[in-house]
């Protein structure tokens, strides 16, 4: 269902959605003044308000607002939407989000991604690569980066790199908030990092600046002591070989703010977690979860301000799923919530790739492989596991999703 043609109106038509009810009192919205109705109207969920704009004429004219949009931007939260990477890249011209809270799946419009070239790309070529407020930011195969509000439709395209070196993209981040958003690039090889950022307000990139390879107190330099080849299942045998991520989360990263301090977390391609800390521009790599013969299926992601690492391994035939957090005091890893048992045994053997997105307390996990397509919203807070259904489209036909970006559906975000 399109947002805003998913509303079945009741016998009482119109008036139904146009009066309140408070104390066995009644009054009508239109008796309202434009201002206070504007400040009830941004109190809705976003899909209600979009789906009430096609009440009466002046509450859509309400969504161009000025002080509409001011008014949104003073509710503090907003339950995330999930945009959904379609494994199909031809379908991907038709997006899906998942609504947190009204718990359904819901298709947007078509995002006007293609580039104002004379060679001008397919929408098909740009992939979601970063979120952060109510934006997503996509990435081309030319390098070209596009931020978009899924909401609006509102695109704008980032300027080129310039000068940039031939250095290899490792991670990409965002940053957004009502007035503007930043992008941050990881770049080069371990041990040789850098990272550029982007900022909207001045609409340039900025100096690529060199990371440093972080030192213990002894003097020596801090890496992971189990670095070796790691083994993970591909398509058709095990090998043994750098990780392959999919190519929807290649530049996946979680980005935290840590005492005032910009941190950037992201797997190296043994599978490491790397973490980058923009302020003091030093890096270090966390020692490994698992021996690397255990590590099957990993990722990483941001909730409520936190990193935290997922990871499927297969063991004593079964497959298990836990959530890990990195314990400054204790100096390692600790496990801090688990899927049952029941639930990811069915995961033994089948070759699953895990991809995760965070939104406070939740994160959306997406499984998939050949033989399973399978999403499970998580609350970390009280280890729940819930079994997301199936998102059929187009009549009959199934949309089977490999990962999901978490953003907040706010049609106030500007661009």
């Amino acid at each position: 269902m399109e947002i805003g043609e998913d509303l079945v109106l009741g016998r009482t038509g119109k008036r139904k959605f146009t009066e309140i009810c408070v104390e066995d009192s009644r009054f009508l919205l239109q008796e309202l003044n434009q201002d206070l109705l504007e400040i009830v109207l941004s109190w809705l969920p976003t899909s209600s308000f979009l789906r009430l704009t096609s009440v009466c004429k002046k509450w859509k004219s309400v969504a161009d607002s000025a002080t509409f949009r001011l008014a949104c931007s003073q509710v503090r939260f907003r339950d995330p939407w999930f945009f959904m990477v379609d494994s199909d890249p031809h379908r991907s011209q038709h997006p899906v989000v998942f609504d947190s809270a009204e718990k359904k799946w819901k298709k947007l419009n078509p995002l006007p991604l293609v580039q104002p070239k004379k060679n001008q790309e397919s929408c098909s070529n740009f992939i979601p690569v970063a979120a952060s407020g109510g934006l997503i930011c996509f990435h081309s195969t030319n390098g070209d980066f596009t931020v978009s509000n899924p909401v609006t439709g509102s695109t704008r395209l980032v300027p080129a790199l310039t000068s940039i070196s031939q250095q290899p993209i490792l991670a990409i981040s965002m940053t957004a908030n009502s007035e503007r958003f930043k992008l941050v690039l990881i770049m080069g090889q371990l041990p040789n990092l850098s990272f550029k950022k982007y900022d909207s307000s001045a609409d340039q990139w900025e100096d690529e600046i060199p990371i440093n390879q972080k030192i213990k107190n002894s003097g020596e330099v801090e890496k992971d002591d189990d670095h070796h080849s790691q083994y993970f299942l591909s398509s058709d045998n095990v090998v043994s070989a750098d990780m392959q991520r999919n190519p929807y989360r290649q530049y996946s990263s979680a980005l935290t703010v840590e005492n005032g301090e910009e941190i950037l977390y992201f797997l190296s391609s043994s599978g490491t977690v790397v973490s980058c800390n923009l302020t003091h521009k030093l890096f270090f790599e966390y020692p490994r979860l698992l021996p690397v013969f255990s590590e099957y299926s990993i990722d990483i992601v941001e909730c409520g301000g936190q990193m935290y690492v997922v990871l499927l391994s297969e063991f004593f035939e079964s497959a298990s799923i836990r959530v890990w957090k990195w314990d400054e005091n204790m100096d390692a890893w600790q496990q801090i919530a688990a899927m049952p048992p029941a639930s990811s045994h069915k995961f033994y053997g089948k070759k699953v790739d895990i991809n995760c997105s965070g939104a406070g307390d939740e994160m959306l996990v997406c499984l998939n492989s050949a033989e399973v397509c399978t999403y499970v919203m998580c609350n970390l807070v009280r280890n729940e596991w819930i079994e997301l259904p199936q998102c059929y489209t187009d009549g009959d036909k199934t949309r089977e999703f490999v990962c999901a970006f978490s953003f907040e559906p706010r049609i106030e975000a500007d661009i």
